[in-house]
This record gives C-alpha cells, structure tokens and sequence, in this order.
C-alpha cells in the first residue's frame, strides 16, 4: 500500500519564492497548494506552483543525454556525453585560448542554488572574458546603480510594503509579478492592506496594468522616458525647497552635484517629451515629499530601455532626497542571512564597484558585474580573428527566443565548432548543442534562495529538501558543472568530483579562515556540495553560530529542522554599516551617471516615434519555458498585440485579426487585441513566444506558439552603461496583415 506523505517546498518559478505544501503517493504528486505556515509567503500561491506538477511530469522534459549526430539528437549515456565533450572541447581550447569559450546562463538558475553557485566556480576555471546571462536583458541596470551607490550590485532598496503610505510604481506590475527584483508573495493583497490603512497606490505605465487596475491612480507615460519624468520630480523637489535628507545627511555625498544635473529638466520640458502634464509631475513630486512614509520602485519597464541605468538611479535619488530611504515604511535594505555581500567585510566601507575591466572584442562593449551584453554574442561568434567565439556552453539560456534579433543568433550558433546545452527541454536554443545535459526536475532538488533574500520583504531564512529521489545514474546539476570544471581544467572528464569538490570548498574556506580551515570544513562535513555552501553561508552570516561560538546562531540543520522556514523580522535601518562604498558615504552623484545625464537631456528634443512597442508580463508565463505545462497553456491565447483603439481604427486593425509588426526588413504576425489598456501610439506584446522553429521538442508550446517579440528588436540598441537589451519603447510599423 503506498504512503501519502506531505513534504515543504519552496517555489523555484518565480521571484516570489513562495512555500509549497506537496503531497505525494509514492512517486506520484496528488496535489501542491500554499503552507499556510510559511513564514514569508503565508499560504499565497499562484497557478504556476500548481504547474511543478505539469513539470515534473512533462513528457517532454528531457531525462537521458542527447548528442547530435548526423543532425539529429539521440539518447547516449552520461559517460558518453562527457567523453564528447573532452573530446571536441578540449582541442578549441588548447589551439585558441580561453575566450574562444563562451558562457551563457539564464533566468531558472537564480532558482536553483546548484546550478547559481557552481555556475560561478565554473566561469572562474574557465576564465573566459565571453560570460552572457539573462541579466543584460532585464536587470544589469540596477545591479550597476545599486553598485554605485552604495557598494554592491545586490544592495537593492525595496519598498516596505507593510509599513508604507505611499507607493509610487513606475515601469512595473507586481500585481502578475508578485514583485522583480523585490521579492513580495501576495503583493495585490498587502497593496489592498495598504489602502485600507489609508495608504495609496500610484502607477505609472504605457500600459493600464493588473497593478494599475488596482491602483488608486495611473498615469499612461511614453515607453523610454522614465528618465525625464524622474529628473523633472527631481527638479520640482530642488526648486520648490522639498529636499530632506533627515538623518542621513551626514551619509549622503553629491547632493549639490544632482540638483545642478537636474536643474534643466524642468517639468514642462519633461511633459512635452513623456506624455505626462506638468502640473502632474509637480504633484506626484510634492505628493511624494510630504508622504510620511513612502517609497518609489521601478522595474522591466525601467531597465530595460536606452536610459536604464540613468533611471534606477533617479528612483533611489528620489528616495533619498524625500528621506525615505532606509526608514520605516519607505524604501529599505533586507539582511540575508547568507550570501550577502554587504553583510561580509567591513561595515560602512568597502572596494565598491568597478565596471570596464574588459571589454568585448567587435563592439567595444564595457564588462559590467564580470559580464558582457548579451546582445553582443552573435557578432562575436560571426567576426574571425583572435578570440573569436568557437564553442559555446548554455546553462538553462534561451536566448534565441529572449534576445533581440534571435533570427541572427540562431544562425551565428550554427556555425560554432562546438556548444554544450544543460536544460531541462531541447528548446529553440538547446537544439543548437551538440552534446545536451538534462538537468533534474525542480523536485528532485534541495532549494535554498541564493539570491532573492537580499531583495525581500522580509527577512527569513528557508529550505527545502527534495521531494523525489531522482532517477538511478543522474547526476545532480552541481555534478555536472563541476565535470565540465573538471574538463576545462585538464583533470579529464573522470576526474573524482568528490575529492574536486572538497578541494575548492577547502580553497575558498581558506581565504577567510586560515589556519582554522580544518576545523570550518569539520563543523560543515554533514553536507555536501551547494547545501555545504549554505552551511558554510548560514553559519558565517549575521544571524549564524560562527560555527559554534553562537550556538543559538543559525545553521543549515536549524533551517532545514523549520519547514515553514525561520522568520527573522521586519527591514531594519541598515545604513551607514551596510554601505560598501569606497568613501562611506552613498554616493548620491555618481560621475559615470553624472556623465551620461546630458543623453537624456538631448533626448529631450527628440520626437516620439509614431508607434512604439513594449513587452508585458503575464501571470502564467513570465518566461518561455513555461509555456510547455498545460495547466499554464490553457485558456484564452496570451500571445497578442494590445492596441489602443484609436490606432486600431487608424491603422485598419479589427480585433481579433492578424496585425504585422515590422521592424528593419524583419516581420512578425500576430493577433490583434483592442484594448482601452494601451496608451496612444503604443502597442505590447509577451516576451518569451515563438516555439514554431524547427529541431524544438516542446509539444503543448507548439500548439500555439505565438510571435517572437524580440525578432524584430535591434540587438545594436543598448544601455551604454550597463549593456543592458533596449526592450521597450522601441519603433516599429504596425499594420493589418495581408
């Protein structure tokens, strides 16, 4: 007779990371809801938690090794997926060098803290300049301004929700997202819980958003001008003598720099070019001043344009001026309780930030956070010389369907000598891999958030073991990347990963512990692999026992003895002790920001394009690769082209008919849905669709595989500062289809 058992999980398919109650028999899952006893999440949980299911039982979820031989991919053993890999990887390296090798990796790894934490030991062995991930396509621009102004690329303010009056929302929709880079579970509950304590909610899009339709009131904006809306409040605080910096006046450096640097983005210049009056802008700017408490947040819609960076900065700017900034119910830091680097070292000062160390090979592009822009791959794969890119390893990356101009990558990673995939599907951009390598199911893995801690509401301290065993002779991720450490390292793909493993842990331990390392690797000998790392993590943290000297700190045992998880309490003022920045100070005027504002002011003049397009975010697909599981591909289709009425008429475009996008010779087709939601000359599409192309093996998302939004943006448009993908705003013609 089979068990029924309840096992706690942690959701790895979303930035909400929310906590999971799944109940099994035998091998088989009956069902998955929220734990009601999470302490971060409470018992929210949206469809695609239900959706592991699906997943974890996907026909097409790949389970065995493939090679391609011949064109075609078929089933090998481990061993023999490994052996190809020597044999093919190592000559390309030894005849060109360690750039000739290229890394790619994307968005499911931040969920998986084997693939995140040995991703990074294996782009240190290989030592490659060419290292790519999902970050330069949404997110690189406020990991640079974060970086700059207070120290590290994770020191990220977040709004606190629970305690706040007022919310300012630009360029976001937490309401499907549940909170980018601002991990928030059940953010439409606590914004309602807002309103209800007499707070408000104001949101500012091209699009009226599930967030807007919630909010207590929206302003449409023109996609790509953020930045002058932003400089304009900036302006009206400084003009108006609205500036309080409160207690941290003493911290604060560069303050008569900003109001110089903004002094020519007066709100009526800013009104002509973004869409919005202004005597709105002055109000939204005084609004926010005389907030008790208040916050401003920004998110894709932010980044992921010409002024990127420029913007983040100026939302945090905006935090800082109304002195909302690490108080109480305005924008705060949380405090994980491992991996936190600005938790580490010594407090209030640091190395700061560096970008530039590098830069790629055809383009030029700056290295920013140890990487180069994604948009820059295909042309360093297609230009001969020295350094050119001859092999590729992708770690759960797709970036033929998430990069601009995937058409022309496509073709570029046909013409590699040699690339490796690690997915868990054979996708539009792992049926280019020679050698493919399955990675695990979500629940046949331990979780621990890596990343997302230093983001959240909350602070908390969560993990969850695996609900499956996997399947006999399947490595664990983590496994396979340290092979492939091994491979690039010369110690041959048989090499004993054990003793390997034990190595580098021992190695990165000694940097800090020095002669008391064997006694660190002792106390942490009951785990292994990335579930050492968090031990090691948990116990060095602020909260940890600093192995045994605290013995009421924490450990993995303690977390993983708390299903539910470890709840560690309200966003506590961390400023100055968490500032890693080389004065001490935050650093409120950047120079490299400084030096770029005059790009925006000169945008000032440029007309808006008669029609722009921008993404959007939906629910049940934030990213392509779940458009595979049925219980998220059903209902109504959510690949459309939303477009405000009066353009509908103007452009002879009837709903539910076939529009054409088209963009530098490039088309796509795609259906029409009129809608009030869209601003005037803007019209939006998902990201993330496409799966028509020939080699996929993604059975349901091929049922209705949508248009490919990034098939006609411009891999040649991108943030000079952060390399960040322009996504947004960009023009295109829009008209019926023929």
């Amino acid at each position: 007779m089979t068990t029924a058992q309840t096992h706690y999980r942690i959701c790895p398919l979303c930035e909400a990371c929310c906590g999971l109650e799944v109940r099994t028999e035998g091998p088989k899952i009956v069902s998955i809801r929220g734990k009601d006893d999470d302490v971060f999440s409470h018992g929210f949980i949206c469809p695609k938690a239900v959706a592991l299911k699906d997943l974890h039982e996907d026909p097409d979820r790949l389970r065995q090794p493939l090679i391609k031989r011949n064109g075609q991919h078929v089933p090998v053993s481990w061993d023999e997926a490994f052996a190809e890999i020597e044999r093919r990887l190592s000559p390309i390296l030894a005849a060109h060098g360690r750039d000739a090798l290229a890394l790619t990796v994307g968005n499911p790894a931040a969920h998986k803290a084997g693939l995140l934490l040995y991703f990074a030991r294996l782009a240190r062995a290989v030592g490659s300049k060419n290292l790519y991930s999902a970050s330069t396509l949404d997110q690189m621009p406020k990991h640079l301004q974060a970086g700059l102004m207070f120290g590290t690329l994770f020191s990220i303010a977040v709004p606190d929700i629970t305690r706040t009056d007022f919310l300012l929302v630009l360029g976001a929709n937490p309401v499907a997202s549940n909170g980018s880079l601002w991990t928030v579970p059940d953010f439409r509950g606590k914004a309602k819980a807002m309103r209800a304590r007499g707070g408000k909610l104001v949101v500012i899009d091209p699009r009226r958003t599930e967030t807007a339709e919630v909010a207590d009131a929206h302003h449409f904006i023109r996609p790509g001008t953020d930045v002058h809306l932003l400089a304009a409040m900036l302006n009206t605080l400084f003009a108006e003598g609205l500036v309080r910096l409160g207690r941290l006046e003493p911290l604060v450096a560069g303050l008569d720099l900003l109001r110089d640097a903004v002094a020519p983005f007066t709100p009526e210049r800013a009104a002509e070019r973004c869409g919005i009056p202004a005597d709105t802008i002055r109000g939204l700017a005084r609004e926010l001043a005389a907030a008790e408490r208040a916050a401003v947040y920004g998110r894709i819609g932010t980044c992921t344009q010409s002024f990127g960076t420029l913007s983040q900065w100026l939302i945090d700017a905006l935090n800082i001026v109304t002195g909302h900034l690490d108080e109480p119910g305005g924008a705060m830091f949380s405090k994980p309780a491992a991996f936190g680097a600005n938790t580490t070292g010594t407090p209030g000062r640091g190395r700061g930030v560096v970008t530039g160390r590098h830069s790629s090979r055809v383009s030029g592009a700056p290295e920013v956070f140890g990487e180069l822009p994604m948009v820059k791959l295909a042309e360093e794969i297609e230009t001969p010389g020295a350094g050119q890119v001859r092999a590729l390893i992708t770690i759960a990356s797709n970036p033929v369907l998430s990069a601009p101009n995937g058409p022309r990558l496509s073709q570029a990673l046909d013409s590699l000598d040699f690339m490796v995939s690690l997915d868990i599907y054979l996708n539009e951009t792992s049926r280019h891999a020679d050698v493919v390598l399955p990675g695990v199911s979500p629940l046949e893995d331990s979780h621990y958030d890596v990343a997302f801690p230093q983001m959240s509401w909350r602070n908390h301290a969560r993990y969850s073991a695996p609900v499956f065993t996997p399947a006999a002779g399947q490595p664990a991720e983590w496994q396979n990347l340290l092979r492939l450490l091994a491979i690039v390292k010369g110690l041959g793909a048989n090499a004993d990963l054990q003793a390997l493993d034990d190595q580098l842990a021992a190695d990165e331990v000694r940097k800090v512990a020095g002669d008391q390392t064997d006694a660190v690797m002792a106390a942490v000998q009951r785990w292994q692999g990335p579930d050492r790392l968090i031990d090691l993590s948990l116990r060095a943290g602020p909260y940890g026992d600093a192995f045994g000297l605290k013995p009421e700190g924490l450990n993995l045992a303690k977390v993983a003895d708390a299903p539910g998880g470890i709840d560690l309490g309200e966003l506590q003022p961390r400023l100055p002790e968490m500032l890693r920045t080389p004065s001490g100070m935050v650093e409120l005027a950047p120079a490299p920001l400084l030096a770029d504002l005059p790009r925006a002011l000169a945008d000032l003049e440029t007309a808006a394009p008669a029609m722009a397009i921008i993404g959007r975010r939906e629910l049940r697909s934030n990213n392509s690769w779940m458009h595979n599981l049925p219980i998220l591909a059903k209902g109504p289709l959510r690949c459309t082209l939303l477009v405000h009425p009066h353009d509908a008429q103007r452009l002879g475009l009837a709903d539910g008919a076939l529009a054409e996008v088209r963009r530098d010779g490039r088309t796509i087709t795609v259906p029409v849905h009129v809608s009030e939601a869209m601003m005037r000359g803007v019209v939006s599409l998902p990201h993330g669709w496409g799966h028509d192309l020939q080699g996929a093996r993604l059975g349901v998302a091929a049922e209705r595989p949508g248009a490919n939004l990034n098939v006609v943006l411009d891999e040649a448009l991108f943030d000079p500062l952060s390399g960040n993908a322009v996504l947004s705003g960009v023009a295109v013609d829009v008209s019926a289809a023929s």
